[in-house]
């Protein structure tokens, strides 16, 4: 390829250049075709929303939980129902360690206020998720229990996020 039609210096970002090589023959002249490529309207939306959630993504830890849970949910009750039995014991883990830490580092006031919190939404998001598993995410009244779950970890993780 001459010097004469490969492109020079940096193009611009937005524009495609298609280089049609040389003709042979008498008066033919190298020409270069520059197309530009101007994103659709739906393109330039997903950018938006994908740079938007991309910049909030650690404040939306969460939303990512709560979807994930509610496909994983799904999916195991779409292969068996009984895959949700699996959650049983997991279930019964939080009030083990209660049980545990109040035997081993016993206390009173907020800290034992804290840990009887932390296990009860531990255990509460568990047994949902093994009814979810067991009856279907959307099964009476799993889906409103799941929105309302989501609702109150995202404002909890917002208020809870600045003092960490």
């Amino acid at each position: 390829m001459s010097s004469r039609t490969r492109a020079r210096g940096r193009r611009a970002a937005s524009v495609t250049s298609i280089n049609i090589p040389r003709q042979r023959g008498r008066r033919s002249q190298p020409f270069i075709v520059v197309v530009p490529e101007h994103p659709s309207l739906t393109r330039e939306a997903l950018g938006f929303a994908g740079r938007l959630l991309w910049k909030s993504r650690s404040a939306l830890a969460p939303t990512a939980l709560a979807l994930l849970a509610l496909a994983v949910t799904a999916i195991l009750h779409a292969l068996s129902w009984w895959y949700g039995l699996v959650f049983l014991p997991v279930a019964l883990a939080p009030g083990a360690w209660l049980g545990i830490m109040h035997v081993r580092r016993p206390r009173t006031g907020s800290t034992l206020y804290w840990r009887i919190t932390a296990a009860a939404a531990v255990t509460l998001a568990v047994v949902w998720l093994l009814l979810a598993a067991v009856f279907g995410p959307f099964a009476g009244p799993l889906e409103g229990i799941w929105l309302a779950g989501w609702i109150l970890a995202q404002a909890a993780w917002l208020i809870v996020r600045r003092s960490l």
